[in-house]
């Protein structure tokens, strides 16, 4: 099959054939129908974050279900489904405790002493990327890294629902629980952030504040139902937030990643209010907060994959989106083939588009 392998960091992926395993007894073969390119991605391909190479990126996808392994019961070929990397085992302490997303299980993966589910030139082992790899035309997963969806779902849209929109979503209704009528601010209107501000107006906020450097993506963020905007090359965004909200924010979402923006995230919360970090801030990166905010009761905290329970949540937001609540046709800015996975990584870095979605034939 042909895949978008990570050689060297800094570098192209490179589009070349390689060898895909056959399903273990809880293993599932998947052919991509459509796959998100990710921020996240490209933090990989920078070296933010260290993985083994070489890797076939991608996390954000959706397919069907091609082969099962013999003990999959939950699934059948001909199935839709989204993957999702945080996938879980189902019974250590995390996932019994409703905290699935956090889930570490080893079990989920081959072993060394396994044949690698990818490989090239015969035997050379291909990392697998989050237990996914999705920037491939298949892939081989464990069965508790996907959701069977309804098949009247379109495939490309739903992929979305794979990483930004759960990510995004989740974070506003399972991490931060946003109440209604609340206000919100909104940091950095990709994907991700676009899908927080969707989150809200269906949660109900009052007030939903974006915040970005790019008109063209503050436009945006009104579609998806944001009720100001604020650029910071207008001044100082915290000064800007508190004007509009009469001294901060009840919540606030960092959907960027910076040191700088996780800040005023934290400084533009009214007393007693909560800032939620979604973007991945680069490892080696400390924060630094006021000290004497928290006796006024502000609270920040991350989010891992919108504290998802997915197998769950998925299916709400394709129901969602079928019903018109979830604006996921704007998010996508363009569909493209995975040879110009390149070039979606390029101008991700403009910061100009939403998502690129990989689009392969079925």
């Amino acid at each position: 099959m042909k895949a978008a392998v990570l050689h060297e960091v800094g570098q192209p992926l490179v589009i070349e054939e390689i060898a895909i395993s056959k399903p273990r007894p809880r293993e599932v073969l998947i052919r991509t129908a459509a796959t998100g390119v990710c921020h996240s991605d490209l933090h990989f391909v920078e070296g933010l974050y260290p993985y083994q190479l070489p890797v076939v990126l991608g996390h954000e996808a959706a397919g069907v279900v091609e082969a099962v392994g013999s003990d999959v019961r939950y699934v059948q070929p001909g199935d839709h489904v989204i993957t999702c990397l945080s996938a879980f085992c189902g019974h250590c302490d995390q996932c019994l405790t409703g905290h699935m997303s956090l889930c570490q299980s080893p079990e989920l993966k081959r072993s060394e002493q396994e044949e690698s589910r990818l490989s090239s030139n015969g035997a050379l082992p291909v990392h697998q990327f989050m237990n996914l790899s999705s920037f491939a035309e298949q892939m081989l997963v464990h069965e508790h890294a996907l959701v069977k969806i309804r098949p009247d779902m379109p495939l490309d849209v739903a992929a979305l629902i794979g990483c930004a929109v759960t990510t995004g979503v989740g974070a506003v209704h399972n991490t931060a629980k946003v109440e209604l009528g609340s206000t919100v601010a909104v940091l950095g209107c990709g994907g991700i952030g676009l899908s927080c501000i969707n989150g809200a107006t269906i949660a109900g906020a009052a007030r939903i504040i974006a915040v970005d450097r790019i008109a063209s993506k503050l436009e945006l963020a009104r579609r998806f139902g944001a009720t100001d905007v604020v650029n910071p090359a207008d001044g100082d965004i915290v000064k800007q937030v508190r004007a509009l909200t009469d001294g901060g924010v009840h919540y606030s979402f960092e959907a960027i990643g910076l040191k700088e923006t996780t800040e005023n995230a934290f400084r533009m919360l009214r007393p007693g209010g909560t800032a939620t970090v979604i973007g991945m801030i680069p490892v080696g990166t400390s924060i630094e907060l006021h000290g004497p905010d928290f006796l006024r009761e502000k609270k920040i905290q991350g989010s891992a994959m919108g504290s998802n329970r997915f197998r769950v949540d998925m299916p709400r937001y394709v129901d969602f989106y079928l019903a018109g609540k979830l604006r996921l046709d704007d998010l996508i800015s363009r569909r493209i083939r995975l040879d110009q996975v390149n070039e979606a990584l390029a101008e991700m870095k403009t910061g100009e588009v939403a998502r690129s979605v990989i689009v392969f034939e079925q």
